[in-house]
């Protein structure tokens, strides 16, 4: 009964302020619109610098025929394997023979590969680092070049520039989610407050004729909640548009062609906005009550 009670008082004070409710709505709406956009824009860069650090890889090459002490013995490459597999650092190894390489290269290059009268590739290790930072520990494993190694290739300005490109997403994003739900709590707490100032002698008078705290603040507390409900599920709307509208053109600007690149699933961003609104609408009016309470 009381719930009720609370509930109708709410629902009264929000209809009867339209224009504060409008703009504690738009407010969340707002809020909510940039987090979602964030959150999809974050988890599909970082998603994207996992997948480009899977790719980063060390390559082995072998001597060919033609340089000195001549070509890599099938010995010096089985030796040469055992010392990878031993390396706690690695990951994964492949091993690509002369002929695989230079029928890549004939699919992949083929005005370069047209008038070649010989293969000049080499035989060659690509071994893929456990972690992505252990990239250049694993390359300088192969320091001095073990015989019959010709030379060790480690990508080395792509893969610092990668690590140093995810690193600074974790950063913008522990900076960014704190400054959009600081951002979003004054600004739903602000808008909220010029409601409860109007209404402030009724919660003078609840509080001396003997009604508690919670009795007052309750119903505000139900009226930010509904806000940011409302603000929420207009701001999912309003992403839903978004994301059937850009999602074509990234993929057919060719930014989404990796299988496992992508951003987190909608719905889970969808229950996240939802929770968020909701919450800061609750706590928002909540904190902008307490001095008010104060009689």
């Amino acid at each position: 009964m009381r719930l009720r009670l609370l509930v109708s008082e709410a629902w009264r004070s929000l209809a009867s302020n339209v224009s504060t409710t409008f703009a504690a709505t738009m407010t969340v709406l707002v809020g909510m619109f940039i987090l979602g956009l964030f959150i999809a824009l974050f988890t599909w860069t970082q998603s994207w610098s996992n997948h480009v650090k899977r790719e980063l890889v060390v390559k082995v090459d072998f001597k060919t025929s033609g340089e000195k002490g001549g070509a890599a013995t099938r010995q010096q490459e089985n030796a040469v394997a055992r010392t990878i597999q031993s390396n706690p650092m690695v990951k994964s190894v492949k091993f690509v023979p002369k002929a695989e390489a230079f029928r890549e290269m004939q699919r992949t290059h083929p005005e370069l590969t047209r008038d070649l009268p010989w293969n000049p590739l080499p035989d060659s290790f690509e071994i893929v680092p456990v972690k992505a930072e252990d990239i250049h520990a694993v390359a300088k494993s192969f320091e001095p070049p073990p015989p019959g190694v010709s030379k060790v290739i480690e990508g080395k300005q792509l893969s610092n520039r990668v690590l140093t490109f995810a690193h600074v997403i974790d950063i913008v994003f522990a900076i960014g989610a704190v400054v959009l739900v600081l951002a979003s709590t004054l600004l739903i707490a602000n808008t909220i407050r010029l409601s409860i100032f109007s209404r402030r002698r009724e919660i003078e008078v609840m509080k001396l004729v003997g009604a508690t705290n919670w009795f007052v603040r309750a119903p505000f507390m139900i009226e930010g909640l509904i806000c940011g409900f409302a603000g929420s599920l207009l701001a999912i709307v309003l992403l839903v548009l978004a994301r059937a509208t850009v999602l074509p053109a990234i993929h057919y600007h060719g930014f989404a062609d990796a299988p496992d690149v992508h951003a987190w699933a909608f719905p889970l961003t969808a229950l996240i906005l939802l929770g968020m609104g909701v919450g800061l609408g609750a706590f928002g009016s909540g904190l902008t009550l307490r001095r008010f309470l104060r009689v």
